[in-house]
């Protein structure tokens, strides 16, 4: 594996977090080039064990030695971490985590409302130990310290989430109660933002050398996700219904059929339009009055959609694709197959590959989009075996576990 290159090379991070919203953005802070340091309790992240899983699969928990211990969910956002063992339950290993963070720019957790103070390795404990440092969770409903919610204490998932936040009301079908987003946008969205406090938090404190607690809410991440729902209600007291395969308030801006698929095209400018009747040899829907702008489009959806679907059935979405590439936005609604052949991919180099341990074929997982001409980014290390690096980690921190 490469070296770690990224623009964060000089940050340590330790990386409390498991399932998938805290690891997500850990992963992206790694990809950065940040040391993140992954600290799992003996029975390892429960992740691990979430399918795909590899050929040689081995349970952590199992005793059996050899294979991989885990699937393609963990390694898609545990890349580039190492992995410690420590029992928080333990004095002895509660006090190699607090001398970890006395070491580090930062530490990220995301577990239920108060368990890291029970656990006596909270935020006023840390800071205690290193002020300069940055402690950042994702909690479902936000942590106490930065407002008091009333659900503060319950859990959340993903779809919680999504379904709160008003996001699940405007996807799917015209006419439905709505759909959850096909990936997990309620934990990934909030990722993202922890990793990007975590970072702003971290500027903050080599300026001042004060550090400080923050936090994500995946509710209030998912609202700004959802801002839409919130800004037609607060300007026009619009409740927007689940918008189906087209925008809710331009036209044409959405999903249409084709003989193998879909594609989206977007053309809602007069610009677009006309180069969109163009291709599809229809002047005439320039000058009719059902389609001669964007709004009055739109409430002729019905016909203007049956016009282009007429074209568009008629045609591959690779046709599609050539005849209004570079012209009108539109693209192919993809499968993964057309993702891993795609040359824009391959040139980008947004699929990353590594060998498993042992008897493995060689695995694929998305590569990190962003990009930098000094301080390059991507996959440098395989994600970790559970405990991996345990002896290393505690050697490089020059830590010496006081068992009894």
């Amino acid at each position: 594996m490469r070296e770690r290159t990224g623009p964060l090379s000089d940050v340590t991070i330790i990386d409390c977090t498991m399932a998938l919203a805290g690891p997500f953005g850990t992963a992206m802070l790694a990809d950065l080039g940040a040391n993140v340091i992954k600290v799992e309790p003996p029975q390892g992240d429960g992740a691990r064990t979430v399918p795909p899983l590899p050929p040689d699969y081995a349970n952590v928990a199992s005793d059996e030695p050899g294979g991989v211990d885990y699937g393609g969910y963990f390694a898609s956002i545990n890349r580039n971490k190492r992995s410690i063992v420590l029992n928080l339950k333990d004095p002895a290993d509660r006090e190699v985590l607090l001398k970890l963070c006395e070491q580090a720019d930062a530490i990220v957790e995301n577990m239920r409302v108060g368990v890291m103070d029970r656990l006596r390795v909270g935020y006023d404990v840390i800071k205690a130990r290193n002020r300069k440092i940055v402690y950042g969770c994702i909690r479902g409903f936000g942590d106490p310290r930065t407002g008091e919610s009333p659900y503060a204490h319950w859990p959340a998932y993903d779809i919680v989430a999504q379904s709160m936040s008003g996001h699940v009301g405007i996807t799917g079908p015209e006419g439905s109660v709505g759909h959850p987003s096909g990936v997990s946008v309620g934990d990934i969205y909030p990722g993202t933002l922890m990793a990007m406090a975590v970072i702003a938090g971290i500027h903050h404190a080599r300026t001042t050398g004060e550090g400080q607690f923050c936090d994500v809410g995946m509710y209030d991440g998912m609202l700004a996700f959802a801002e839409t729902v919130l800004v037609n209600y607060g300007f026009a007291q619009q409740e927007l219904p689940a918008r189906g395969q087209h925008h809710p308030n331009l036209m044409p801006f959405g999903l249409f059929p084709t003989k193998d698929g879909g594609v989206a095209i977007a053309a809602p400018g007069p610009g677009h339009w006309a180069l969109l009747c163009e291709a599809m040899e229809r002047p005439d829907l320039l000058v009719d009055e059902r389609t001669k702008n964007t709004f009055i489009r739109r409430r002729n959806q019905g016909y203007v959609e049956g016009e282009i679907a007429a074209w568009t059935q008629r045609h591959t979405k690779q046709e599609v694709f050539e005849a209004l590439g570079g012209k009108v936005p539109c693209g192919p609604v993809n499968t993964a197959a057309e993702i891993f052949a795609d040359p824009h991919v391959k040139s980008r180099e947004m699929i990353a590959q590594f060998d498993l341990p042992g008897d493995n074929p060689r695995v694929s997982i998305v590569g990190n989009p962003i990009k930098y001409t000094q301080t390059p980014t991507g996959l440098y290390r395989r994600p970790p075996m559970h405990g991996e690096h345990t002896e290393e980690v505690l050697e490089e921190f020059n830590i010496r576990r006081n068992k009894p």
